[in-house]
């Protein structure tokens, strides 16, 4: 018997056996599981773990199925995550409980009807199969390297004797046509045409020199000459003088990529459809009680859920497609002008300089590795299609063709795209929220590129109503706590965004009910102890964070610095020489002084005064004077009737106190 905290050390041994050195979700004294004699410590927990899944796996077979382990430490994590299983953590982990998780396991392992388990199979075989163009050439570029490995190390490390020479050439022969990957070791024509290539350019009488270099100079020599042979042989077969044994390849890839794609493309249309057609279904059944009833026994959620998987999948797959077949193109264009110009140079030519030629053969077998390595990606890319198929084969086991059209009388069945062009006009306000962060393609500078949560699934349809309905970021983007989210519908933004951790919440607990939406809406932060092994990798490998943008402008001075003219920069040489002859003259020169009468023992005064005051005086009284204002009259002036009359003068003056 184990208490609680065995629970988290079984969880914790749960993600390190399948991420070995991270560490478990336990801390403090939930971490510290305990059992009746002790503590119960990682490696027990550890041991527990092994034995009920080997437990799980015996019973299986013994049944018939046979299951991956990892598979079965899923499926182990995914039982006791299901809250329907009332596994409680708080509780004592006791014998009844290992054996009752065994039992929902092997249950849920062999229910070959079910969907979701259909989708976590699918899942699981991904994550151990899939690998990027990279991941996939970086392997390998590891393998050829392996393989080659002994046959370089005959040539690097041996020390031959003149009569051990000529085998030691042949193991280089051997190396190039390994290499190249240019026909069988054991076709004899392809042996003479690979030594007739290098002789040409490395003749068996310069091996004492090669013998001389270092190790280091001569894997590096070896990797040149196998590229030579390479681009002579490409250009032997194009002249039609030998290459018989190499195949065509852009030939191959130039009929093969489009029919492959075709595939994937006929398949992910399908998946549209069932995609489609389920949705309709899951929500008339949410509209019509009646047809709750009809369609309740249906699995159709966990149908969809397999459906939109297996459609992230192939979508993933065509996109490899679609870059294989551009890589193609433009190496196809390449390769015919490096032939081109390697057929001008070398064209009614007796001797040629090496350095003409030579980087072009390097060059077309460069490029012949590229076609090698397309020819490698396309065949993992087919495998990889076939292999999905059988994940998907439950759909037309439950849903046979007439089945599904009579279960679709009288439903509107709407696409993707329709969804999403019914909500292409509205818009939220961003004036009705207050601390809600809304980003719009016309605001937001890398729109296109942000990663949206839940696989750009509508946020609020999930926990809500159980479906993965598209979600439109032309509604706007919600940015909350870091994470963007997508809507279906206005209304659906809206309610969402009143409380996003209640929404956000209801989305973990309908991910704890099936295991499966873990993987197809992303949620390796939230449950990362249950992700696999790549998915938690890549978890946050391509989050790009938005980068807002607004409209502004800005205006700066004509000349926001001080000048920097310097005004005694001369260009003119000369003018620098008659400067320089007038410094000179300077050492010649007495500086005087003098002192004038006035200058002479002057020192500096001051003085100080005290400023005048307002002062004013009265009269006693106001007085005025008035004086007499003459008046004289004089008679006689014009003349009189007697010439001795005489002009009188009178006074009429009068007094001073009378005017």
């Amino acid at each position: 018997m184990a208490t609680a905290g065995a629970w988290a050390r079984l969880r914790a041994a749960i993600a390190l056996r399948r991420r070995p050195g991270r560490a478990g979700p336990g801390k403090g004294s939930r971490g510290a599981a305990r059992t009746e004699g002790g503590s119960m410590s990682c490696v027990q927990a550890e041991s527990v773990l092994k034995k009920i899944v080997r437990k799980i796996g015996q019973e299986c077979a013994a049944r018939g199925q046979t299951v991956s382990e990892t598979l079965v430490v899923f499926m182990v994590k995914a039982v006791v995550l299901d809250p329907r299983n009332d596994f409680n953590v708080d509780q004592t982990l006791t014998k009844k409980d290992v054996q009752n998780l065994i039992q929902l396991c092997v249950t849920r392992l062999l229910d070959t009807t079910n969907p979701s388990l259909s989708t976590i199979k699918m899942q699981v075989y991904f994550d151990m199969n899939y690998a990027n163009r990279a991941e996939l050439l970086s392997e390998q570029h590891r393998v050829l390297e392996g393989r080659l490995a002994p046959v370089v190390r005959d040539i690097t490390e041996s020390r031959p004797r003149v009569q051990e020479i000529e085998s030691v050439y042949q193991t280089i022969v051997s190396y190039v046509l390994l290499s190249s990957g240019l026909g069988s070791p054991t076709d004899i024509e392809v042996v003479r045409e690979v030594t007739a290539g290098l002789q040409s350019v490395f003749p068996q009488r310069e091996m004492i020199t090669f013998i001389s270099l270092s190790k280091k100079n001569k894997e590096q020599q070896l990797k040149n000459l196998a590229k030579l042979v390479t681009g002579i042989r490409l250009y032997n077969k194009e002249c039609g003088k030998g290459g018989s044994s190499i195949d065509d390849l852009p030939a191959i890839l130039n009929e093969s990529i489009p029919s492959a794609t075709q595939t994937v493309d006929e398949r992910l249309n399908t998946c549209h459809r069932l995609a489609h057609q389920y949705t309709a279904l899951l929500e008339s059944m949410q509209e019509d009680q009646h047809r709750y009833a009809q369609l309740s026994s249906f699995k159709l959620k966990e149908a969809l859920f397999n459906v939109r998987q297996y459609e992230a999948f192939l979508c993933i797959l065509l996109s490899d497609a679609i870059t294989s077949a551009q890589e193609v193109e433009n190496m196809n264009v390449q390769f015919a002008a490096t032939m081109e110009q390697l057929k001008n140079t070398v064209q009614n030519k007796v001797s040629i300089d090496t350095k003409d030629v030579f980087p072009l053969f390097v060059a077309l077998s460069n490029l012949w590795s590229g076609f090698q390595n397309e020819i490698l990606l396309l065949s993992f890319l087919t495998n990889m299609t076939n292999n999905l198929q059988q994940f998907s084969e439950i759909q037309s086991q439950l849903f046979p063709e007439e089945v599904l059209t009579s279960l679709l009388e009288g439903v509107t069945v709407k696409s993707d795209e329709e969804r999403i062009r019914e909500t292409m006009g509205t818009r939220v306000n961003v004036s009705d929220f207050k601390n809600q962060e809304w980003l719009f393609p016309e605001t937001t500078d890398n729109f296109d590129q942000l990663l949206i949560q839940y696989h750009g699934f509508c946020a609020h349809a999930i926990g809500v109503k159980g479906l993965t309905l598209p979600g439109n970021p032309a509604i706007g983007i919600l940015k909350h706590k870091e994470r963007c989210y997508v809507f279906s519908s206005k209304e659906a933004a809206y309610v969402f965004a009143q409380d996003p951790d209640k929404f956000i919440q209801l989305n973990v607990e309908k991910a704890k009910e099936h295991a499966e939406l873990i993987l197809l809406l992303e949620l390796y932060h939230q449950f990362e102890y249950l992700a696999l092994h790549k998915q938690a990798r890549n978890a946050g490998k391509y989050l790009m964070k938005p980068t807002t943008k607004c409209d502004s402008s800005t205006q700066t001075d004509t000349h926001i610095l001080p000048p920097t003219i310097v005004t005694s920069y001369e260009w003119n040489e000369w003018e620098l020489r008659r400067k320089a002859i007038k410094l000179a003259n300077l050492r010649r020169k007495l500086t005087h002084a003098m002192q004038t009468d006035l200058s002479h023992m002057r020192r500096e005064n001051s003085t100080q005064v005290y400023l005048p005051k307002d002062v004013s005086t009265q009269t006693k009284r106001d007085s005025s004077s008035n004086v007499p204002r003459p008046q004289v009259f004089l008679e006689g002036l014009r003349g009189g009737s007697s010439p001795t009359t005489h002009m009188v003068k009178v006074d009429l003056t009068r007094p001073a106190d009378e005017n």
